[in-house]
């Protein structure tokens, strides 16, 4: 995060933002949930394919703003102020979340397993599975986006009052901020919706509720 947000040169740019995407997939593929199987690896490899193509678009459309200015010299102040301090943020939030849809995506095509309140498996829920991978994916583009944005609205305020004298120090005092904002919103976003998710009888598929007459159910998110 602190590396990709310092960039100033489009390939750059696209190379540290492959790096992150790549580490957030990863993550992402651990820690999702396990109730779709494979057969003959079909699913690992849908994945990995998947996994690899959002990484690679994310990177595109993160270095997008610096290939913008880099191809169309932008004199205007407020121009410039849009492309490289306000746009990466939300992309880079979009981006995290198109990230975890992706290669989630199975979880929602062939459902997840939902549960009673004594933890006995009910059935398998492609509407809990929907649930489950856009909770996270919200999660996630609230987490970066945040990270990407506040920093840079705190160092505005920074140097707008002039509480760093030395220009050499705004580097280190930048990377102390993103880190600090970064550490705070990791519990905030983990914390936005329960790990043990929550969904109603009346959002479940009629096969399911058929075999129970328990009116709330539970699913594991996933991270």
């Amino acid at each position: 995060v602190i590396v990709s947000s310092v960039q100033r040169h489009a390939r750059h740019s696209f190379f540290w933002q492959f790096v992150f995407h790549t580490y957030t997939t990863a993550f992402t593929l651990v820690n999702g949930n396990g109730t779709p199987k494979a057969e003959e690896y079909s699913l690992q490899q849908k994945q990995l394919l998947l996994g690899l193509g959002a990484i690679s678009y994310s990177a595109c459309v993160g270095a997008l703003p610096l290939v913008f200015m880099t191809r169309y010299t932008l004199k205007n102040s407020l121009m410039q102020l849009v492309v490289r301090k306000l746009l990466p943020a939300p992309l880079l939030g979009l981006t995290s979340a198109f990230t975890v849809a992706m290669v989630r995506s199975p979880e929602f095509d062939n459902g997840i397993e939902v549960m009673d309140r004594n933890g006995k498996v009910i059935g398998v829920s492609k509407k809990a599975g929907e649930k489950a991978v856009m909770e996270t994916a919200l999660s996630r583009a609230v987490l970066f986006g945040t990270t990407f944005f506040l920093p840079e609205v705190l160092m505005y305020c920074v140097q707008r009052a002039r509480f760093v004298k030395n220009p050499r120090a705004l580097g280190p005092v930048r990377m102390f901020v993103i880190m600090s904002v970064l550490a705070g919103m990791l519990p905030v976003s983990f914390s936005m919706f329960p790990q043990c998710g929550e969904i109603k009888r009346a959002d479940l598929e009629p096969e399911i509720l058929s075999s129970t007459e328990e009116t709330e159910f539970f699913y594991n998110r996933g991270i």
